[in-house]
């Protein structure tokens, strides 16, 4: 399975018991509206398969996980700080007016003082922020997607107008 067939769901903070459980912390809203009994954990790159066990969720972005062959501390332990994902088929479609950050992949990033600077080729979620990615000179070239960057979005032609941070492309052309 590859990472764009599956869609990242949150990320396992702590073990929680003696018995195996898992604490994980959700980034995706509506999660406990999807039925699923497998999940997959990334390790060294690669996504793991799991059988789920049980999940609950007793607070909003938090969900307790048991997965079956995960019965032990040290068994749970290994796979803490790590990404998890779900199938791609079990995403959600999204109404035509959500539009999220996530979406801006594919458009083209305009910016203020340099002009075009290519298409967008990755929008990764940080817990800190979203970052987006754009090939600039034969350079990759990072950059935040928050409100004082962005200065507007045209969803219909693809682009996105932003004002990038004084220096930050500088950083990357050195």
């Amino acid at each position: 399975m590859s990472k764009q067939e599956n869609f990242r769901i949150g990320t396992i903070l702590k073990t929680r018991g003696l018995k195996g459980e898992l604490q994980l912390y959700v980034n995706f809203d509506g999660l406990d509206a999807i039925k699923f009994n497998s999940l997959f954990v990334e390790i060294a790159g690669k996504q793991v398969p799991y059988f789920v066990a049980s999940i609950k969720y007793p607070m909003p972005n938090t969900a307790y996980l048991n997965l079956e062959d995960v019965d032990t501390i040290e068994k749970a332990s290994a796979l803490v700080k790590k990404d998890v994902y779900l199938a791609g088929k079990l995403k959600p479609k999204k109404k035509k007016d959500e539009f999220t950050l996530m979406d801006v992949k594919g458009f083209i990033a305009i910016d203020d003082n340099h002009g075009e600077l290519g298409e967008i080729t990755d929008v990764l979620e940080y817990p800190q922020q979203i970052i987006a990615t754009v090939r600039y000179n034969n350079r990759e070239v990072l950059f935040p997607l928050n409100e004082a960057t962005i200065k507007g979005i045209n969803a219909e032609d693809g682009e996105l107008y932003i004002e990038l941070p004084d220096g930050l492309l500088d950083v990357y052309m050195e």
